[in-house]
């Protein structure tokens, strides 16, 4: 975002406004995602293709509103649409990304959690959202208690850093408040529209889960660990 549209928007221009209405991510611009699930897609394919992975996943929401260049969280996973034919979104994921997120397990017909990139101008729901996994968590527990689901999951080796209570964690993409932090474990409580609308409705004990740790918590403790002893 440039100087001269900020300053513009400071003093209420509509035209600067319109502008930031209009924004697609670009040069200045960074893909955010907010951790709301628009819509949860179906698996139709994933196999290895000549020049990368080849994932399609059919979503009606996002079918319409979205083109042909557009970033849009997998799972939390940020990919770009490679390919669109009515329903059906293609995606080009790269080895690296295969193996350092759930996608390594993803079968045919598999639940994935959908999410536009954030506009300019959108409401932020959720929190911020990279759409850079960090690592994968396997759920360790997820059981009704009372009337309220409650979902705990061990992270990578080392995480624990970056989990604080009533702090934000990304799970698959969906925004979620820290509810117990111990050690590399960290549990949410859930509510029946969380699991109504995206995949932990799906999800078993020993499922793999990408996680993605808030982004101010990262920028703190690089912040800290340069500092002189």
């Amino acid at each position: 975002m440039t100087g001269e549209l900020v300053a513009s928007l400071i003093a209420g221009c509509p035209a600067a406004i319109a502008r930031l209405h209009e924004a697609k991510p670009g040069p200045g611009f960074a893909v955010m995602f907010t951790g709301i699930v628009e819509d949860t897609g179906r698996v139709v394919a994933f196999a290895h293709g000549a020049e990368a992975w080849r994932l399609e996943v059919t979503s009606q929401v996002l079918s319409t509103g979205v083109a042909i260049g557009d970033s849009v969280a997998v799972n939390g996973c940020c990919l770009t649409v490679a390919g669109r034919e009515g329903a059906i979104l293609r995606f080009d994921v790269l080895e690296e990304t295969r193996r350092l997120t759930n996608f390594n397990a993803l079968q045919t017909g598999a639940t994935v959690n959908l999410e536009r990139a954030l506009r300019a101008d959108g409401r932020l729901g959720g929190h911020f959202v990279t759409g850079h996994i960090d690592g994968t968590g396997m759920v360790e527990i997820l059981e009704l208690r009372g009337k309220d689901h409650y979902l705990r999951v061990r992270g990578p080796a080392g995480c624990g850093r970056l989990l604080v209570t009533k702090g934000s964690v990304a799970i698959d993409g969906i925004s979620l408040t820290v509810a117990e932090a111990a050690g590399d474990s960290l549990a949410v409580w859930l509510i029946p529209h969380t699991l109504a609308a995206t995949n932990l409705g799906t999800r078993r004990t020993g499922d793999r889960v990408n996680l993605e740790f808030d982004l101010l918590a990262k920028h703190v403790e690089k912040l800290l660990a340069s500092r002189p002893a």
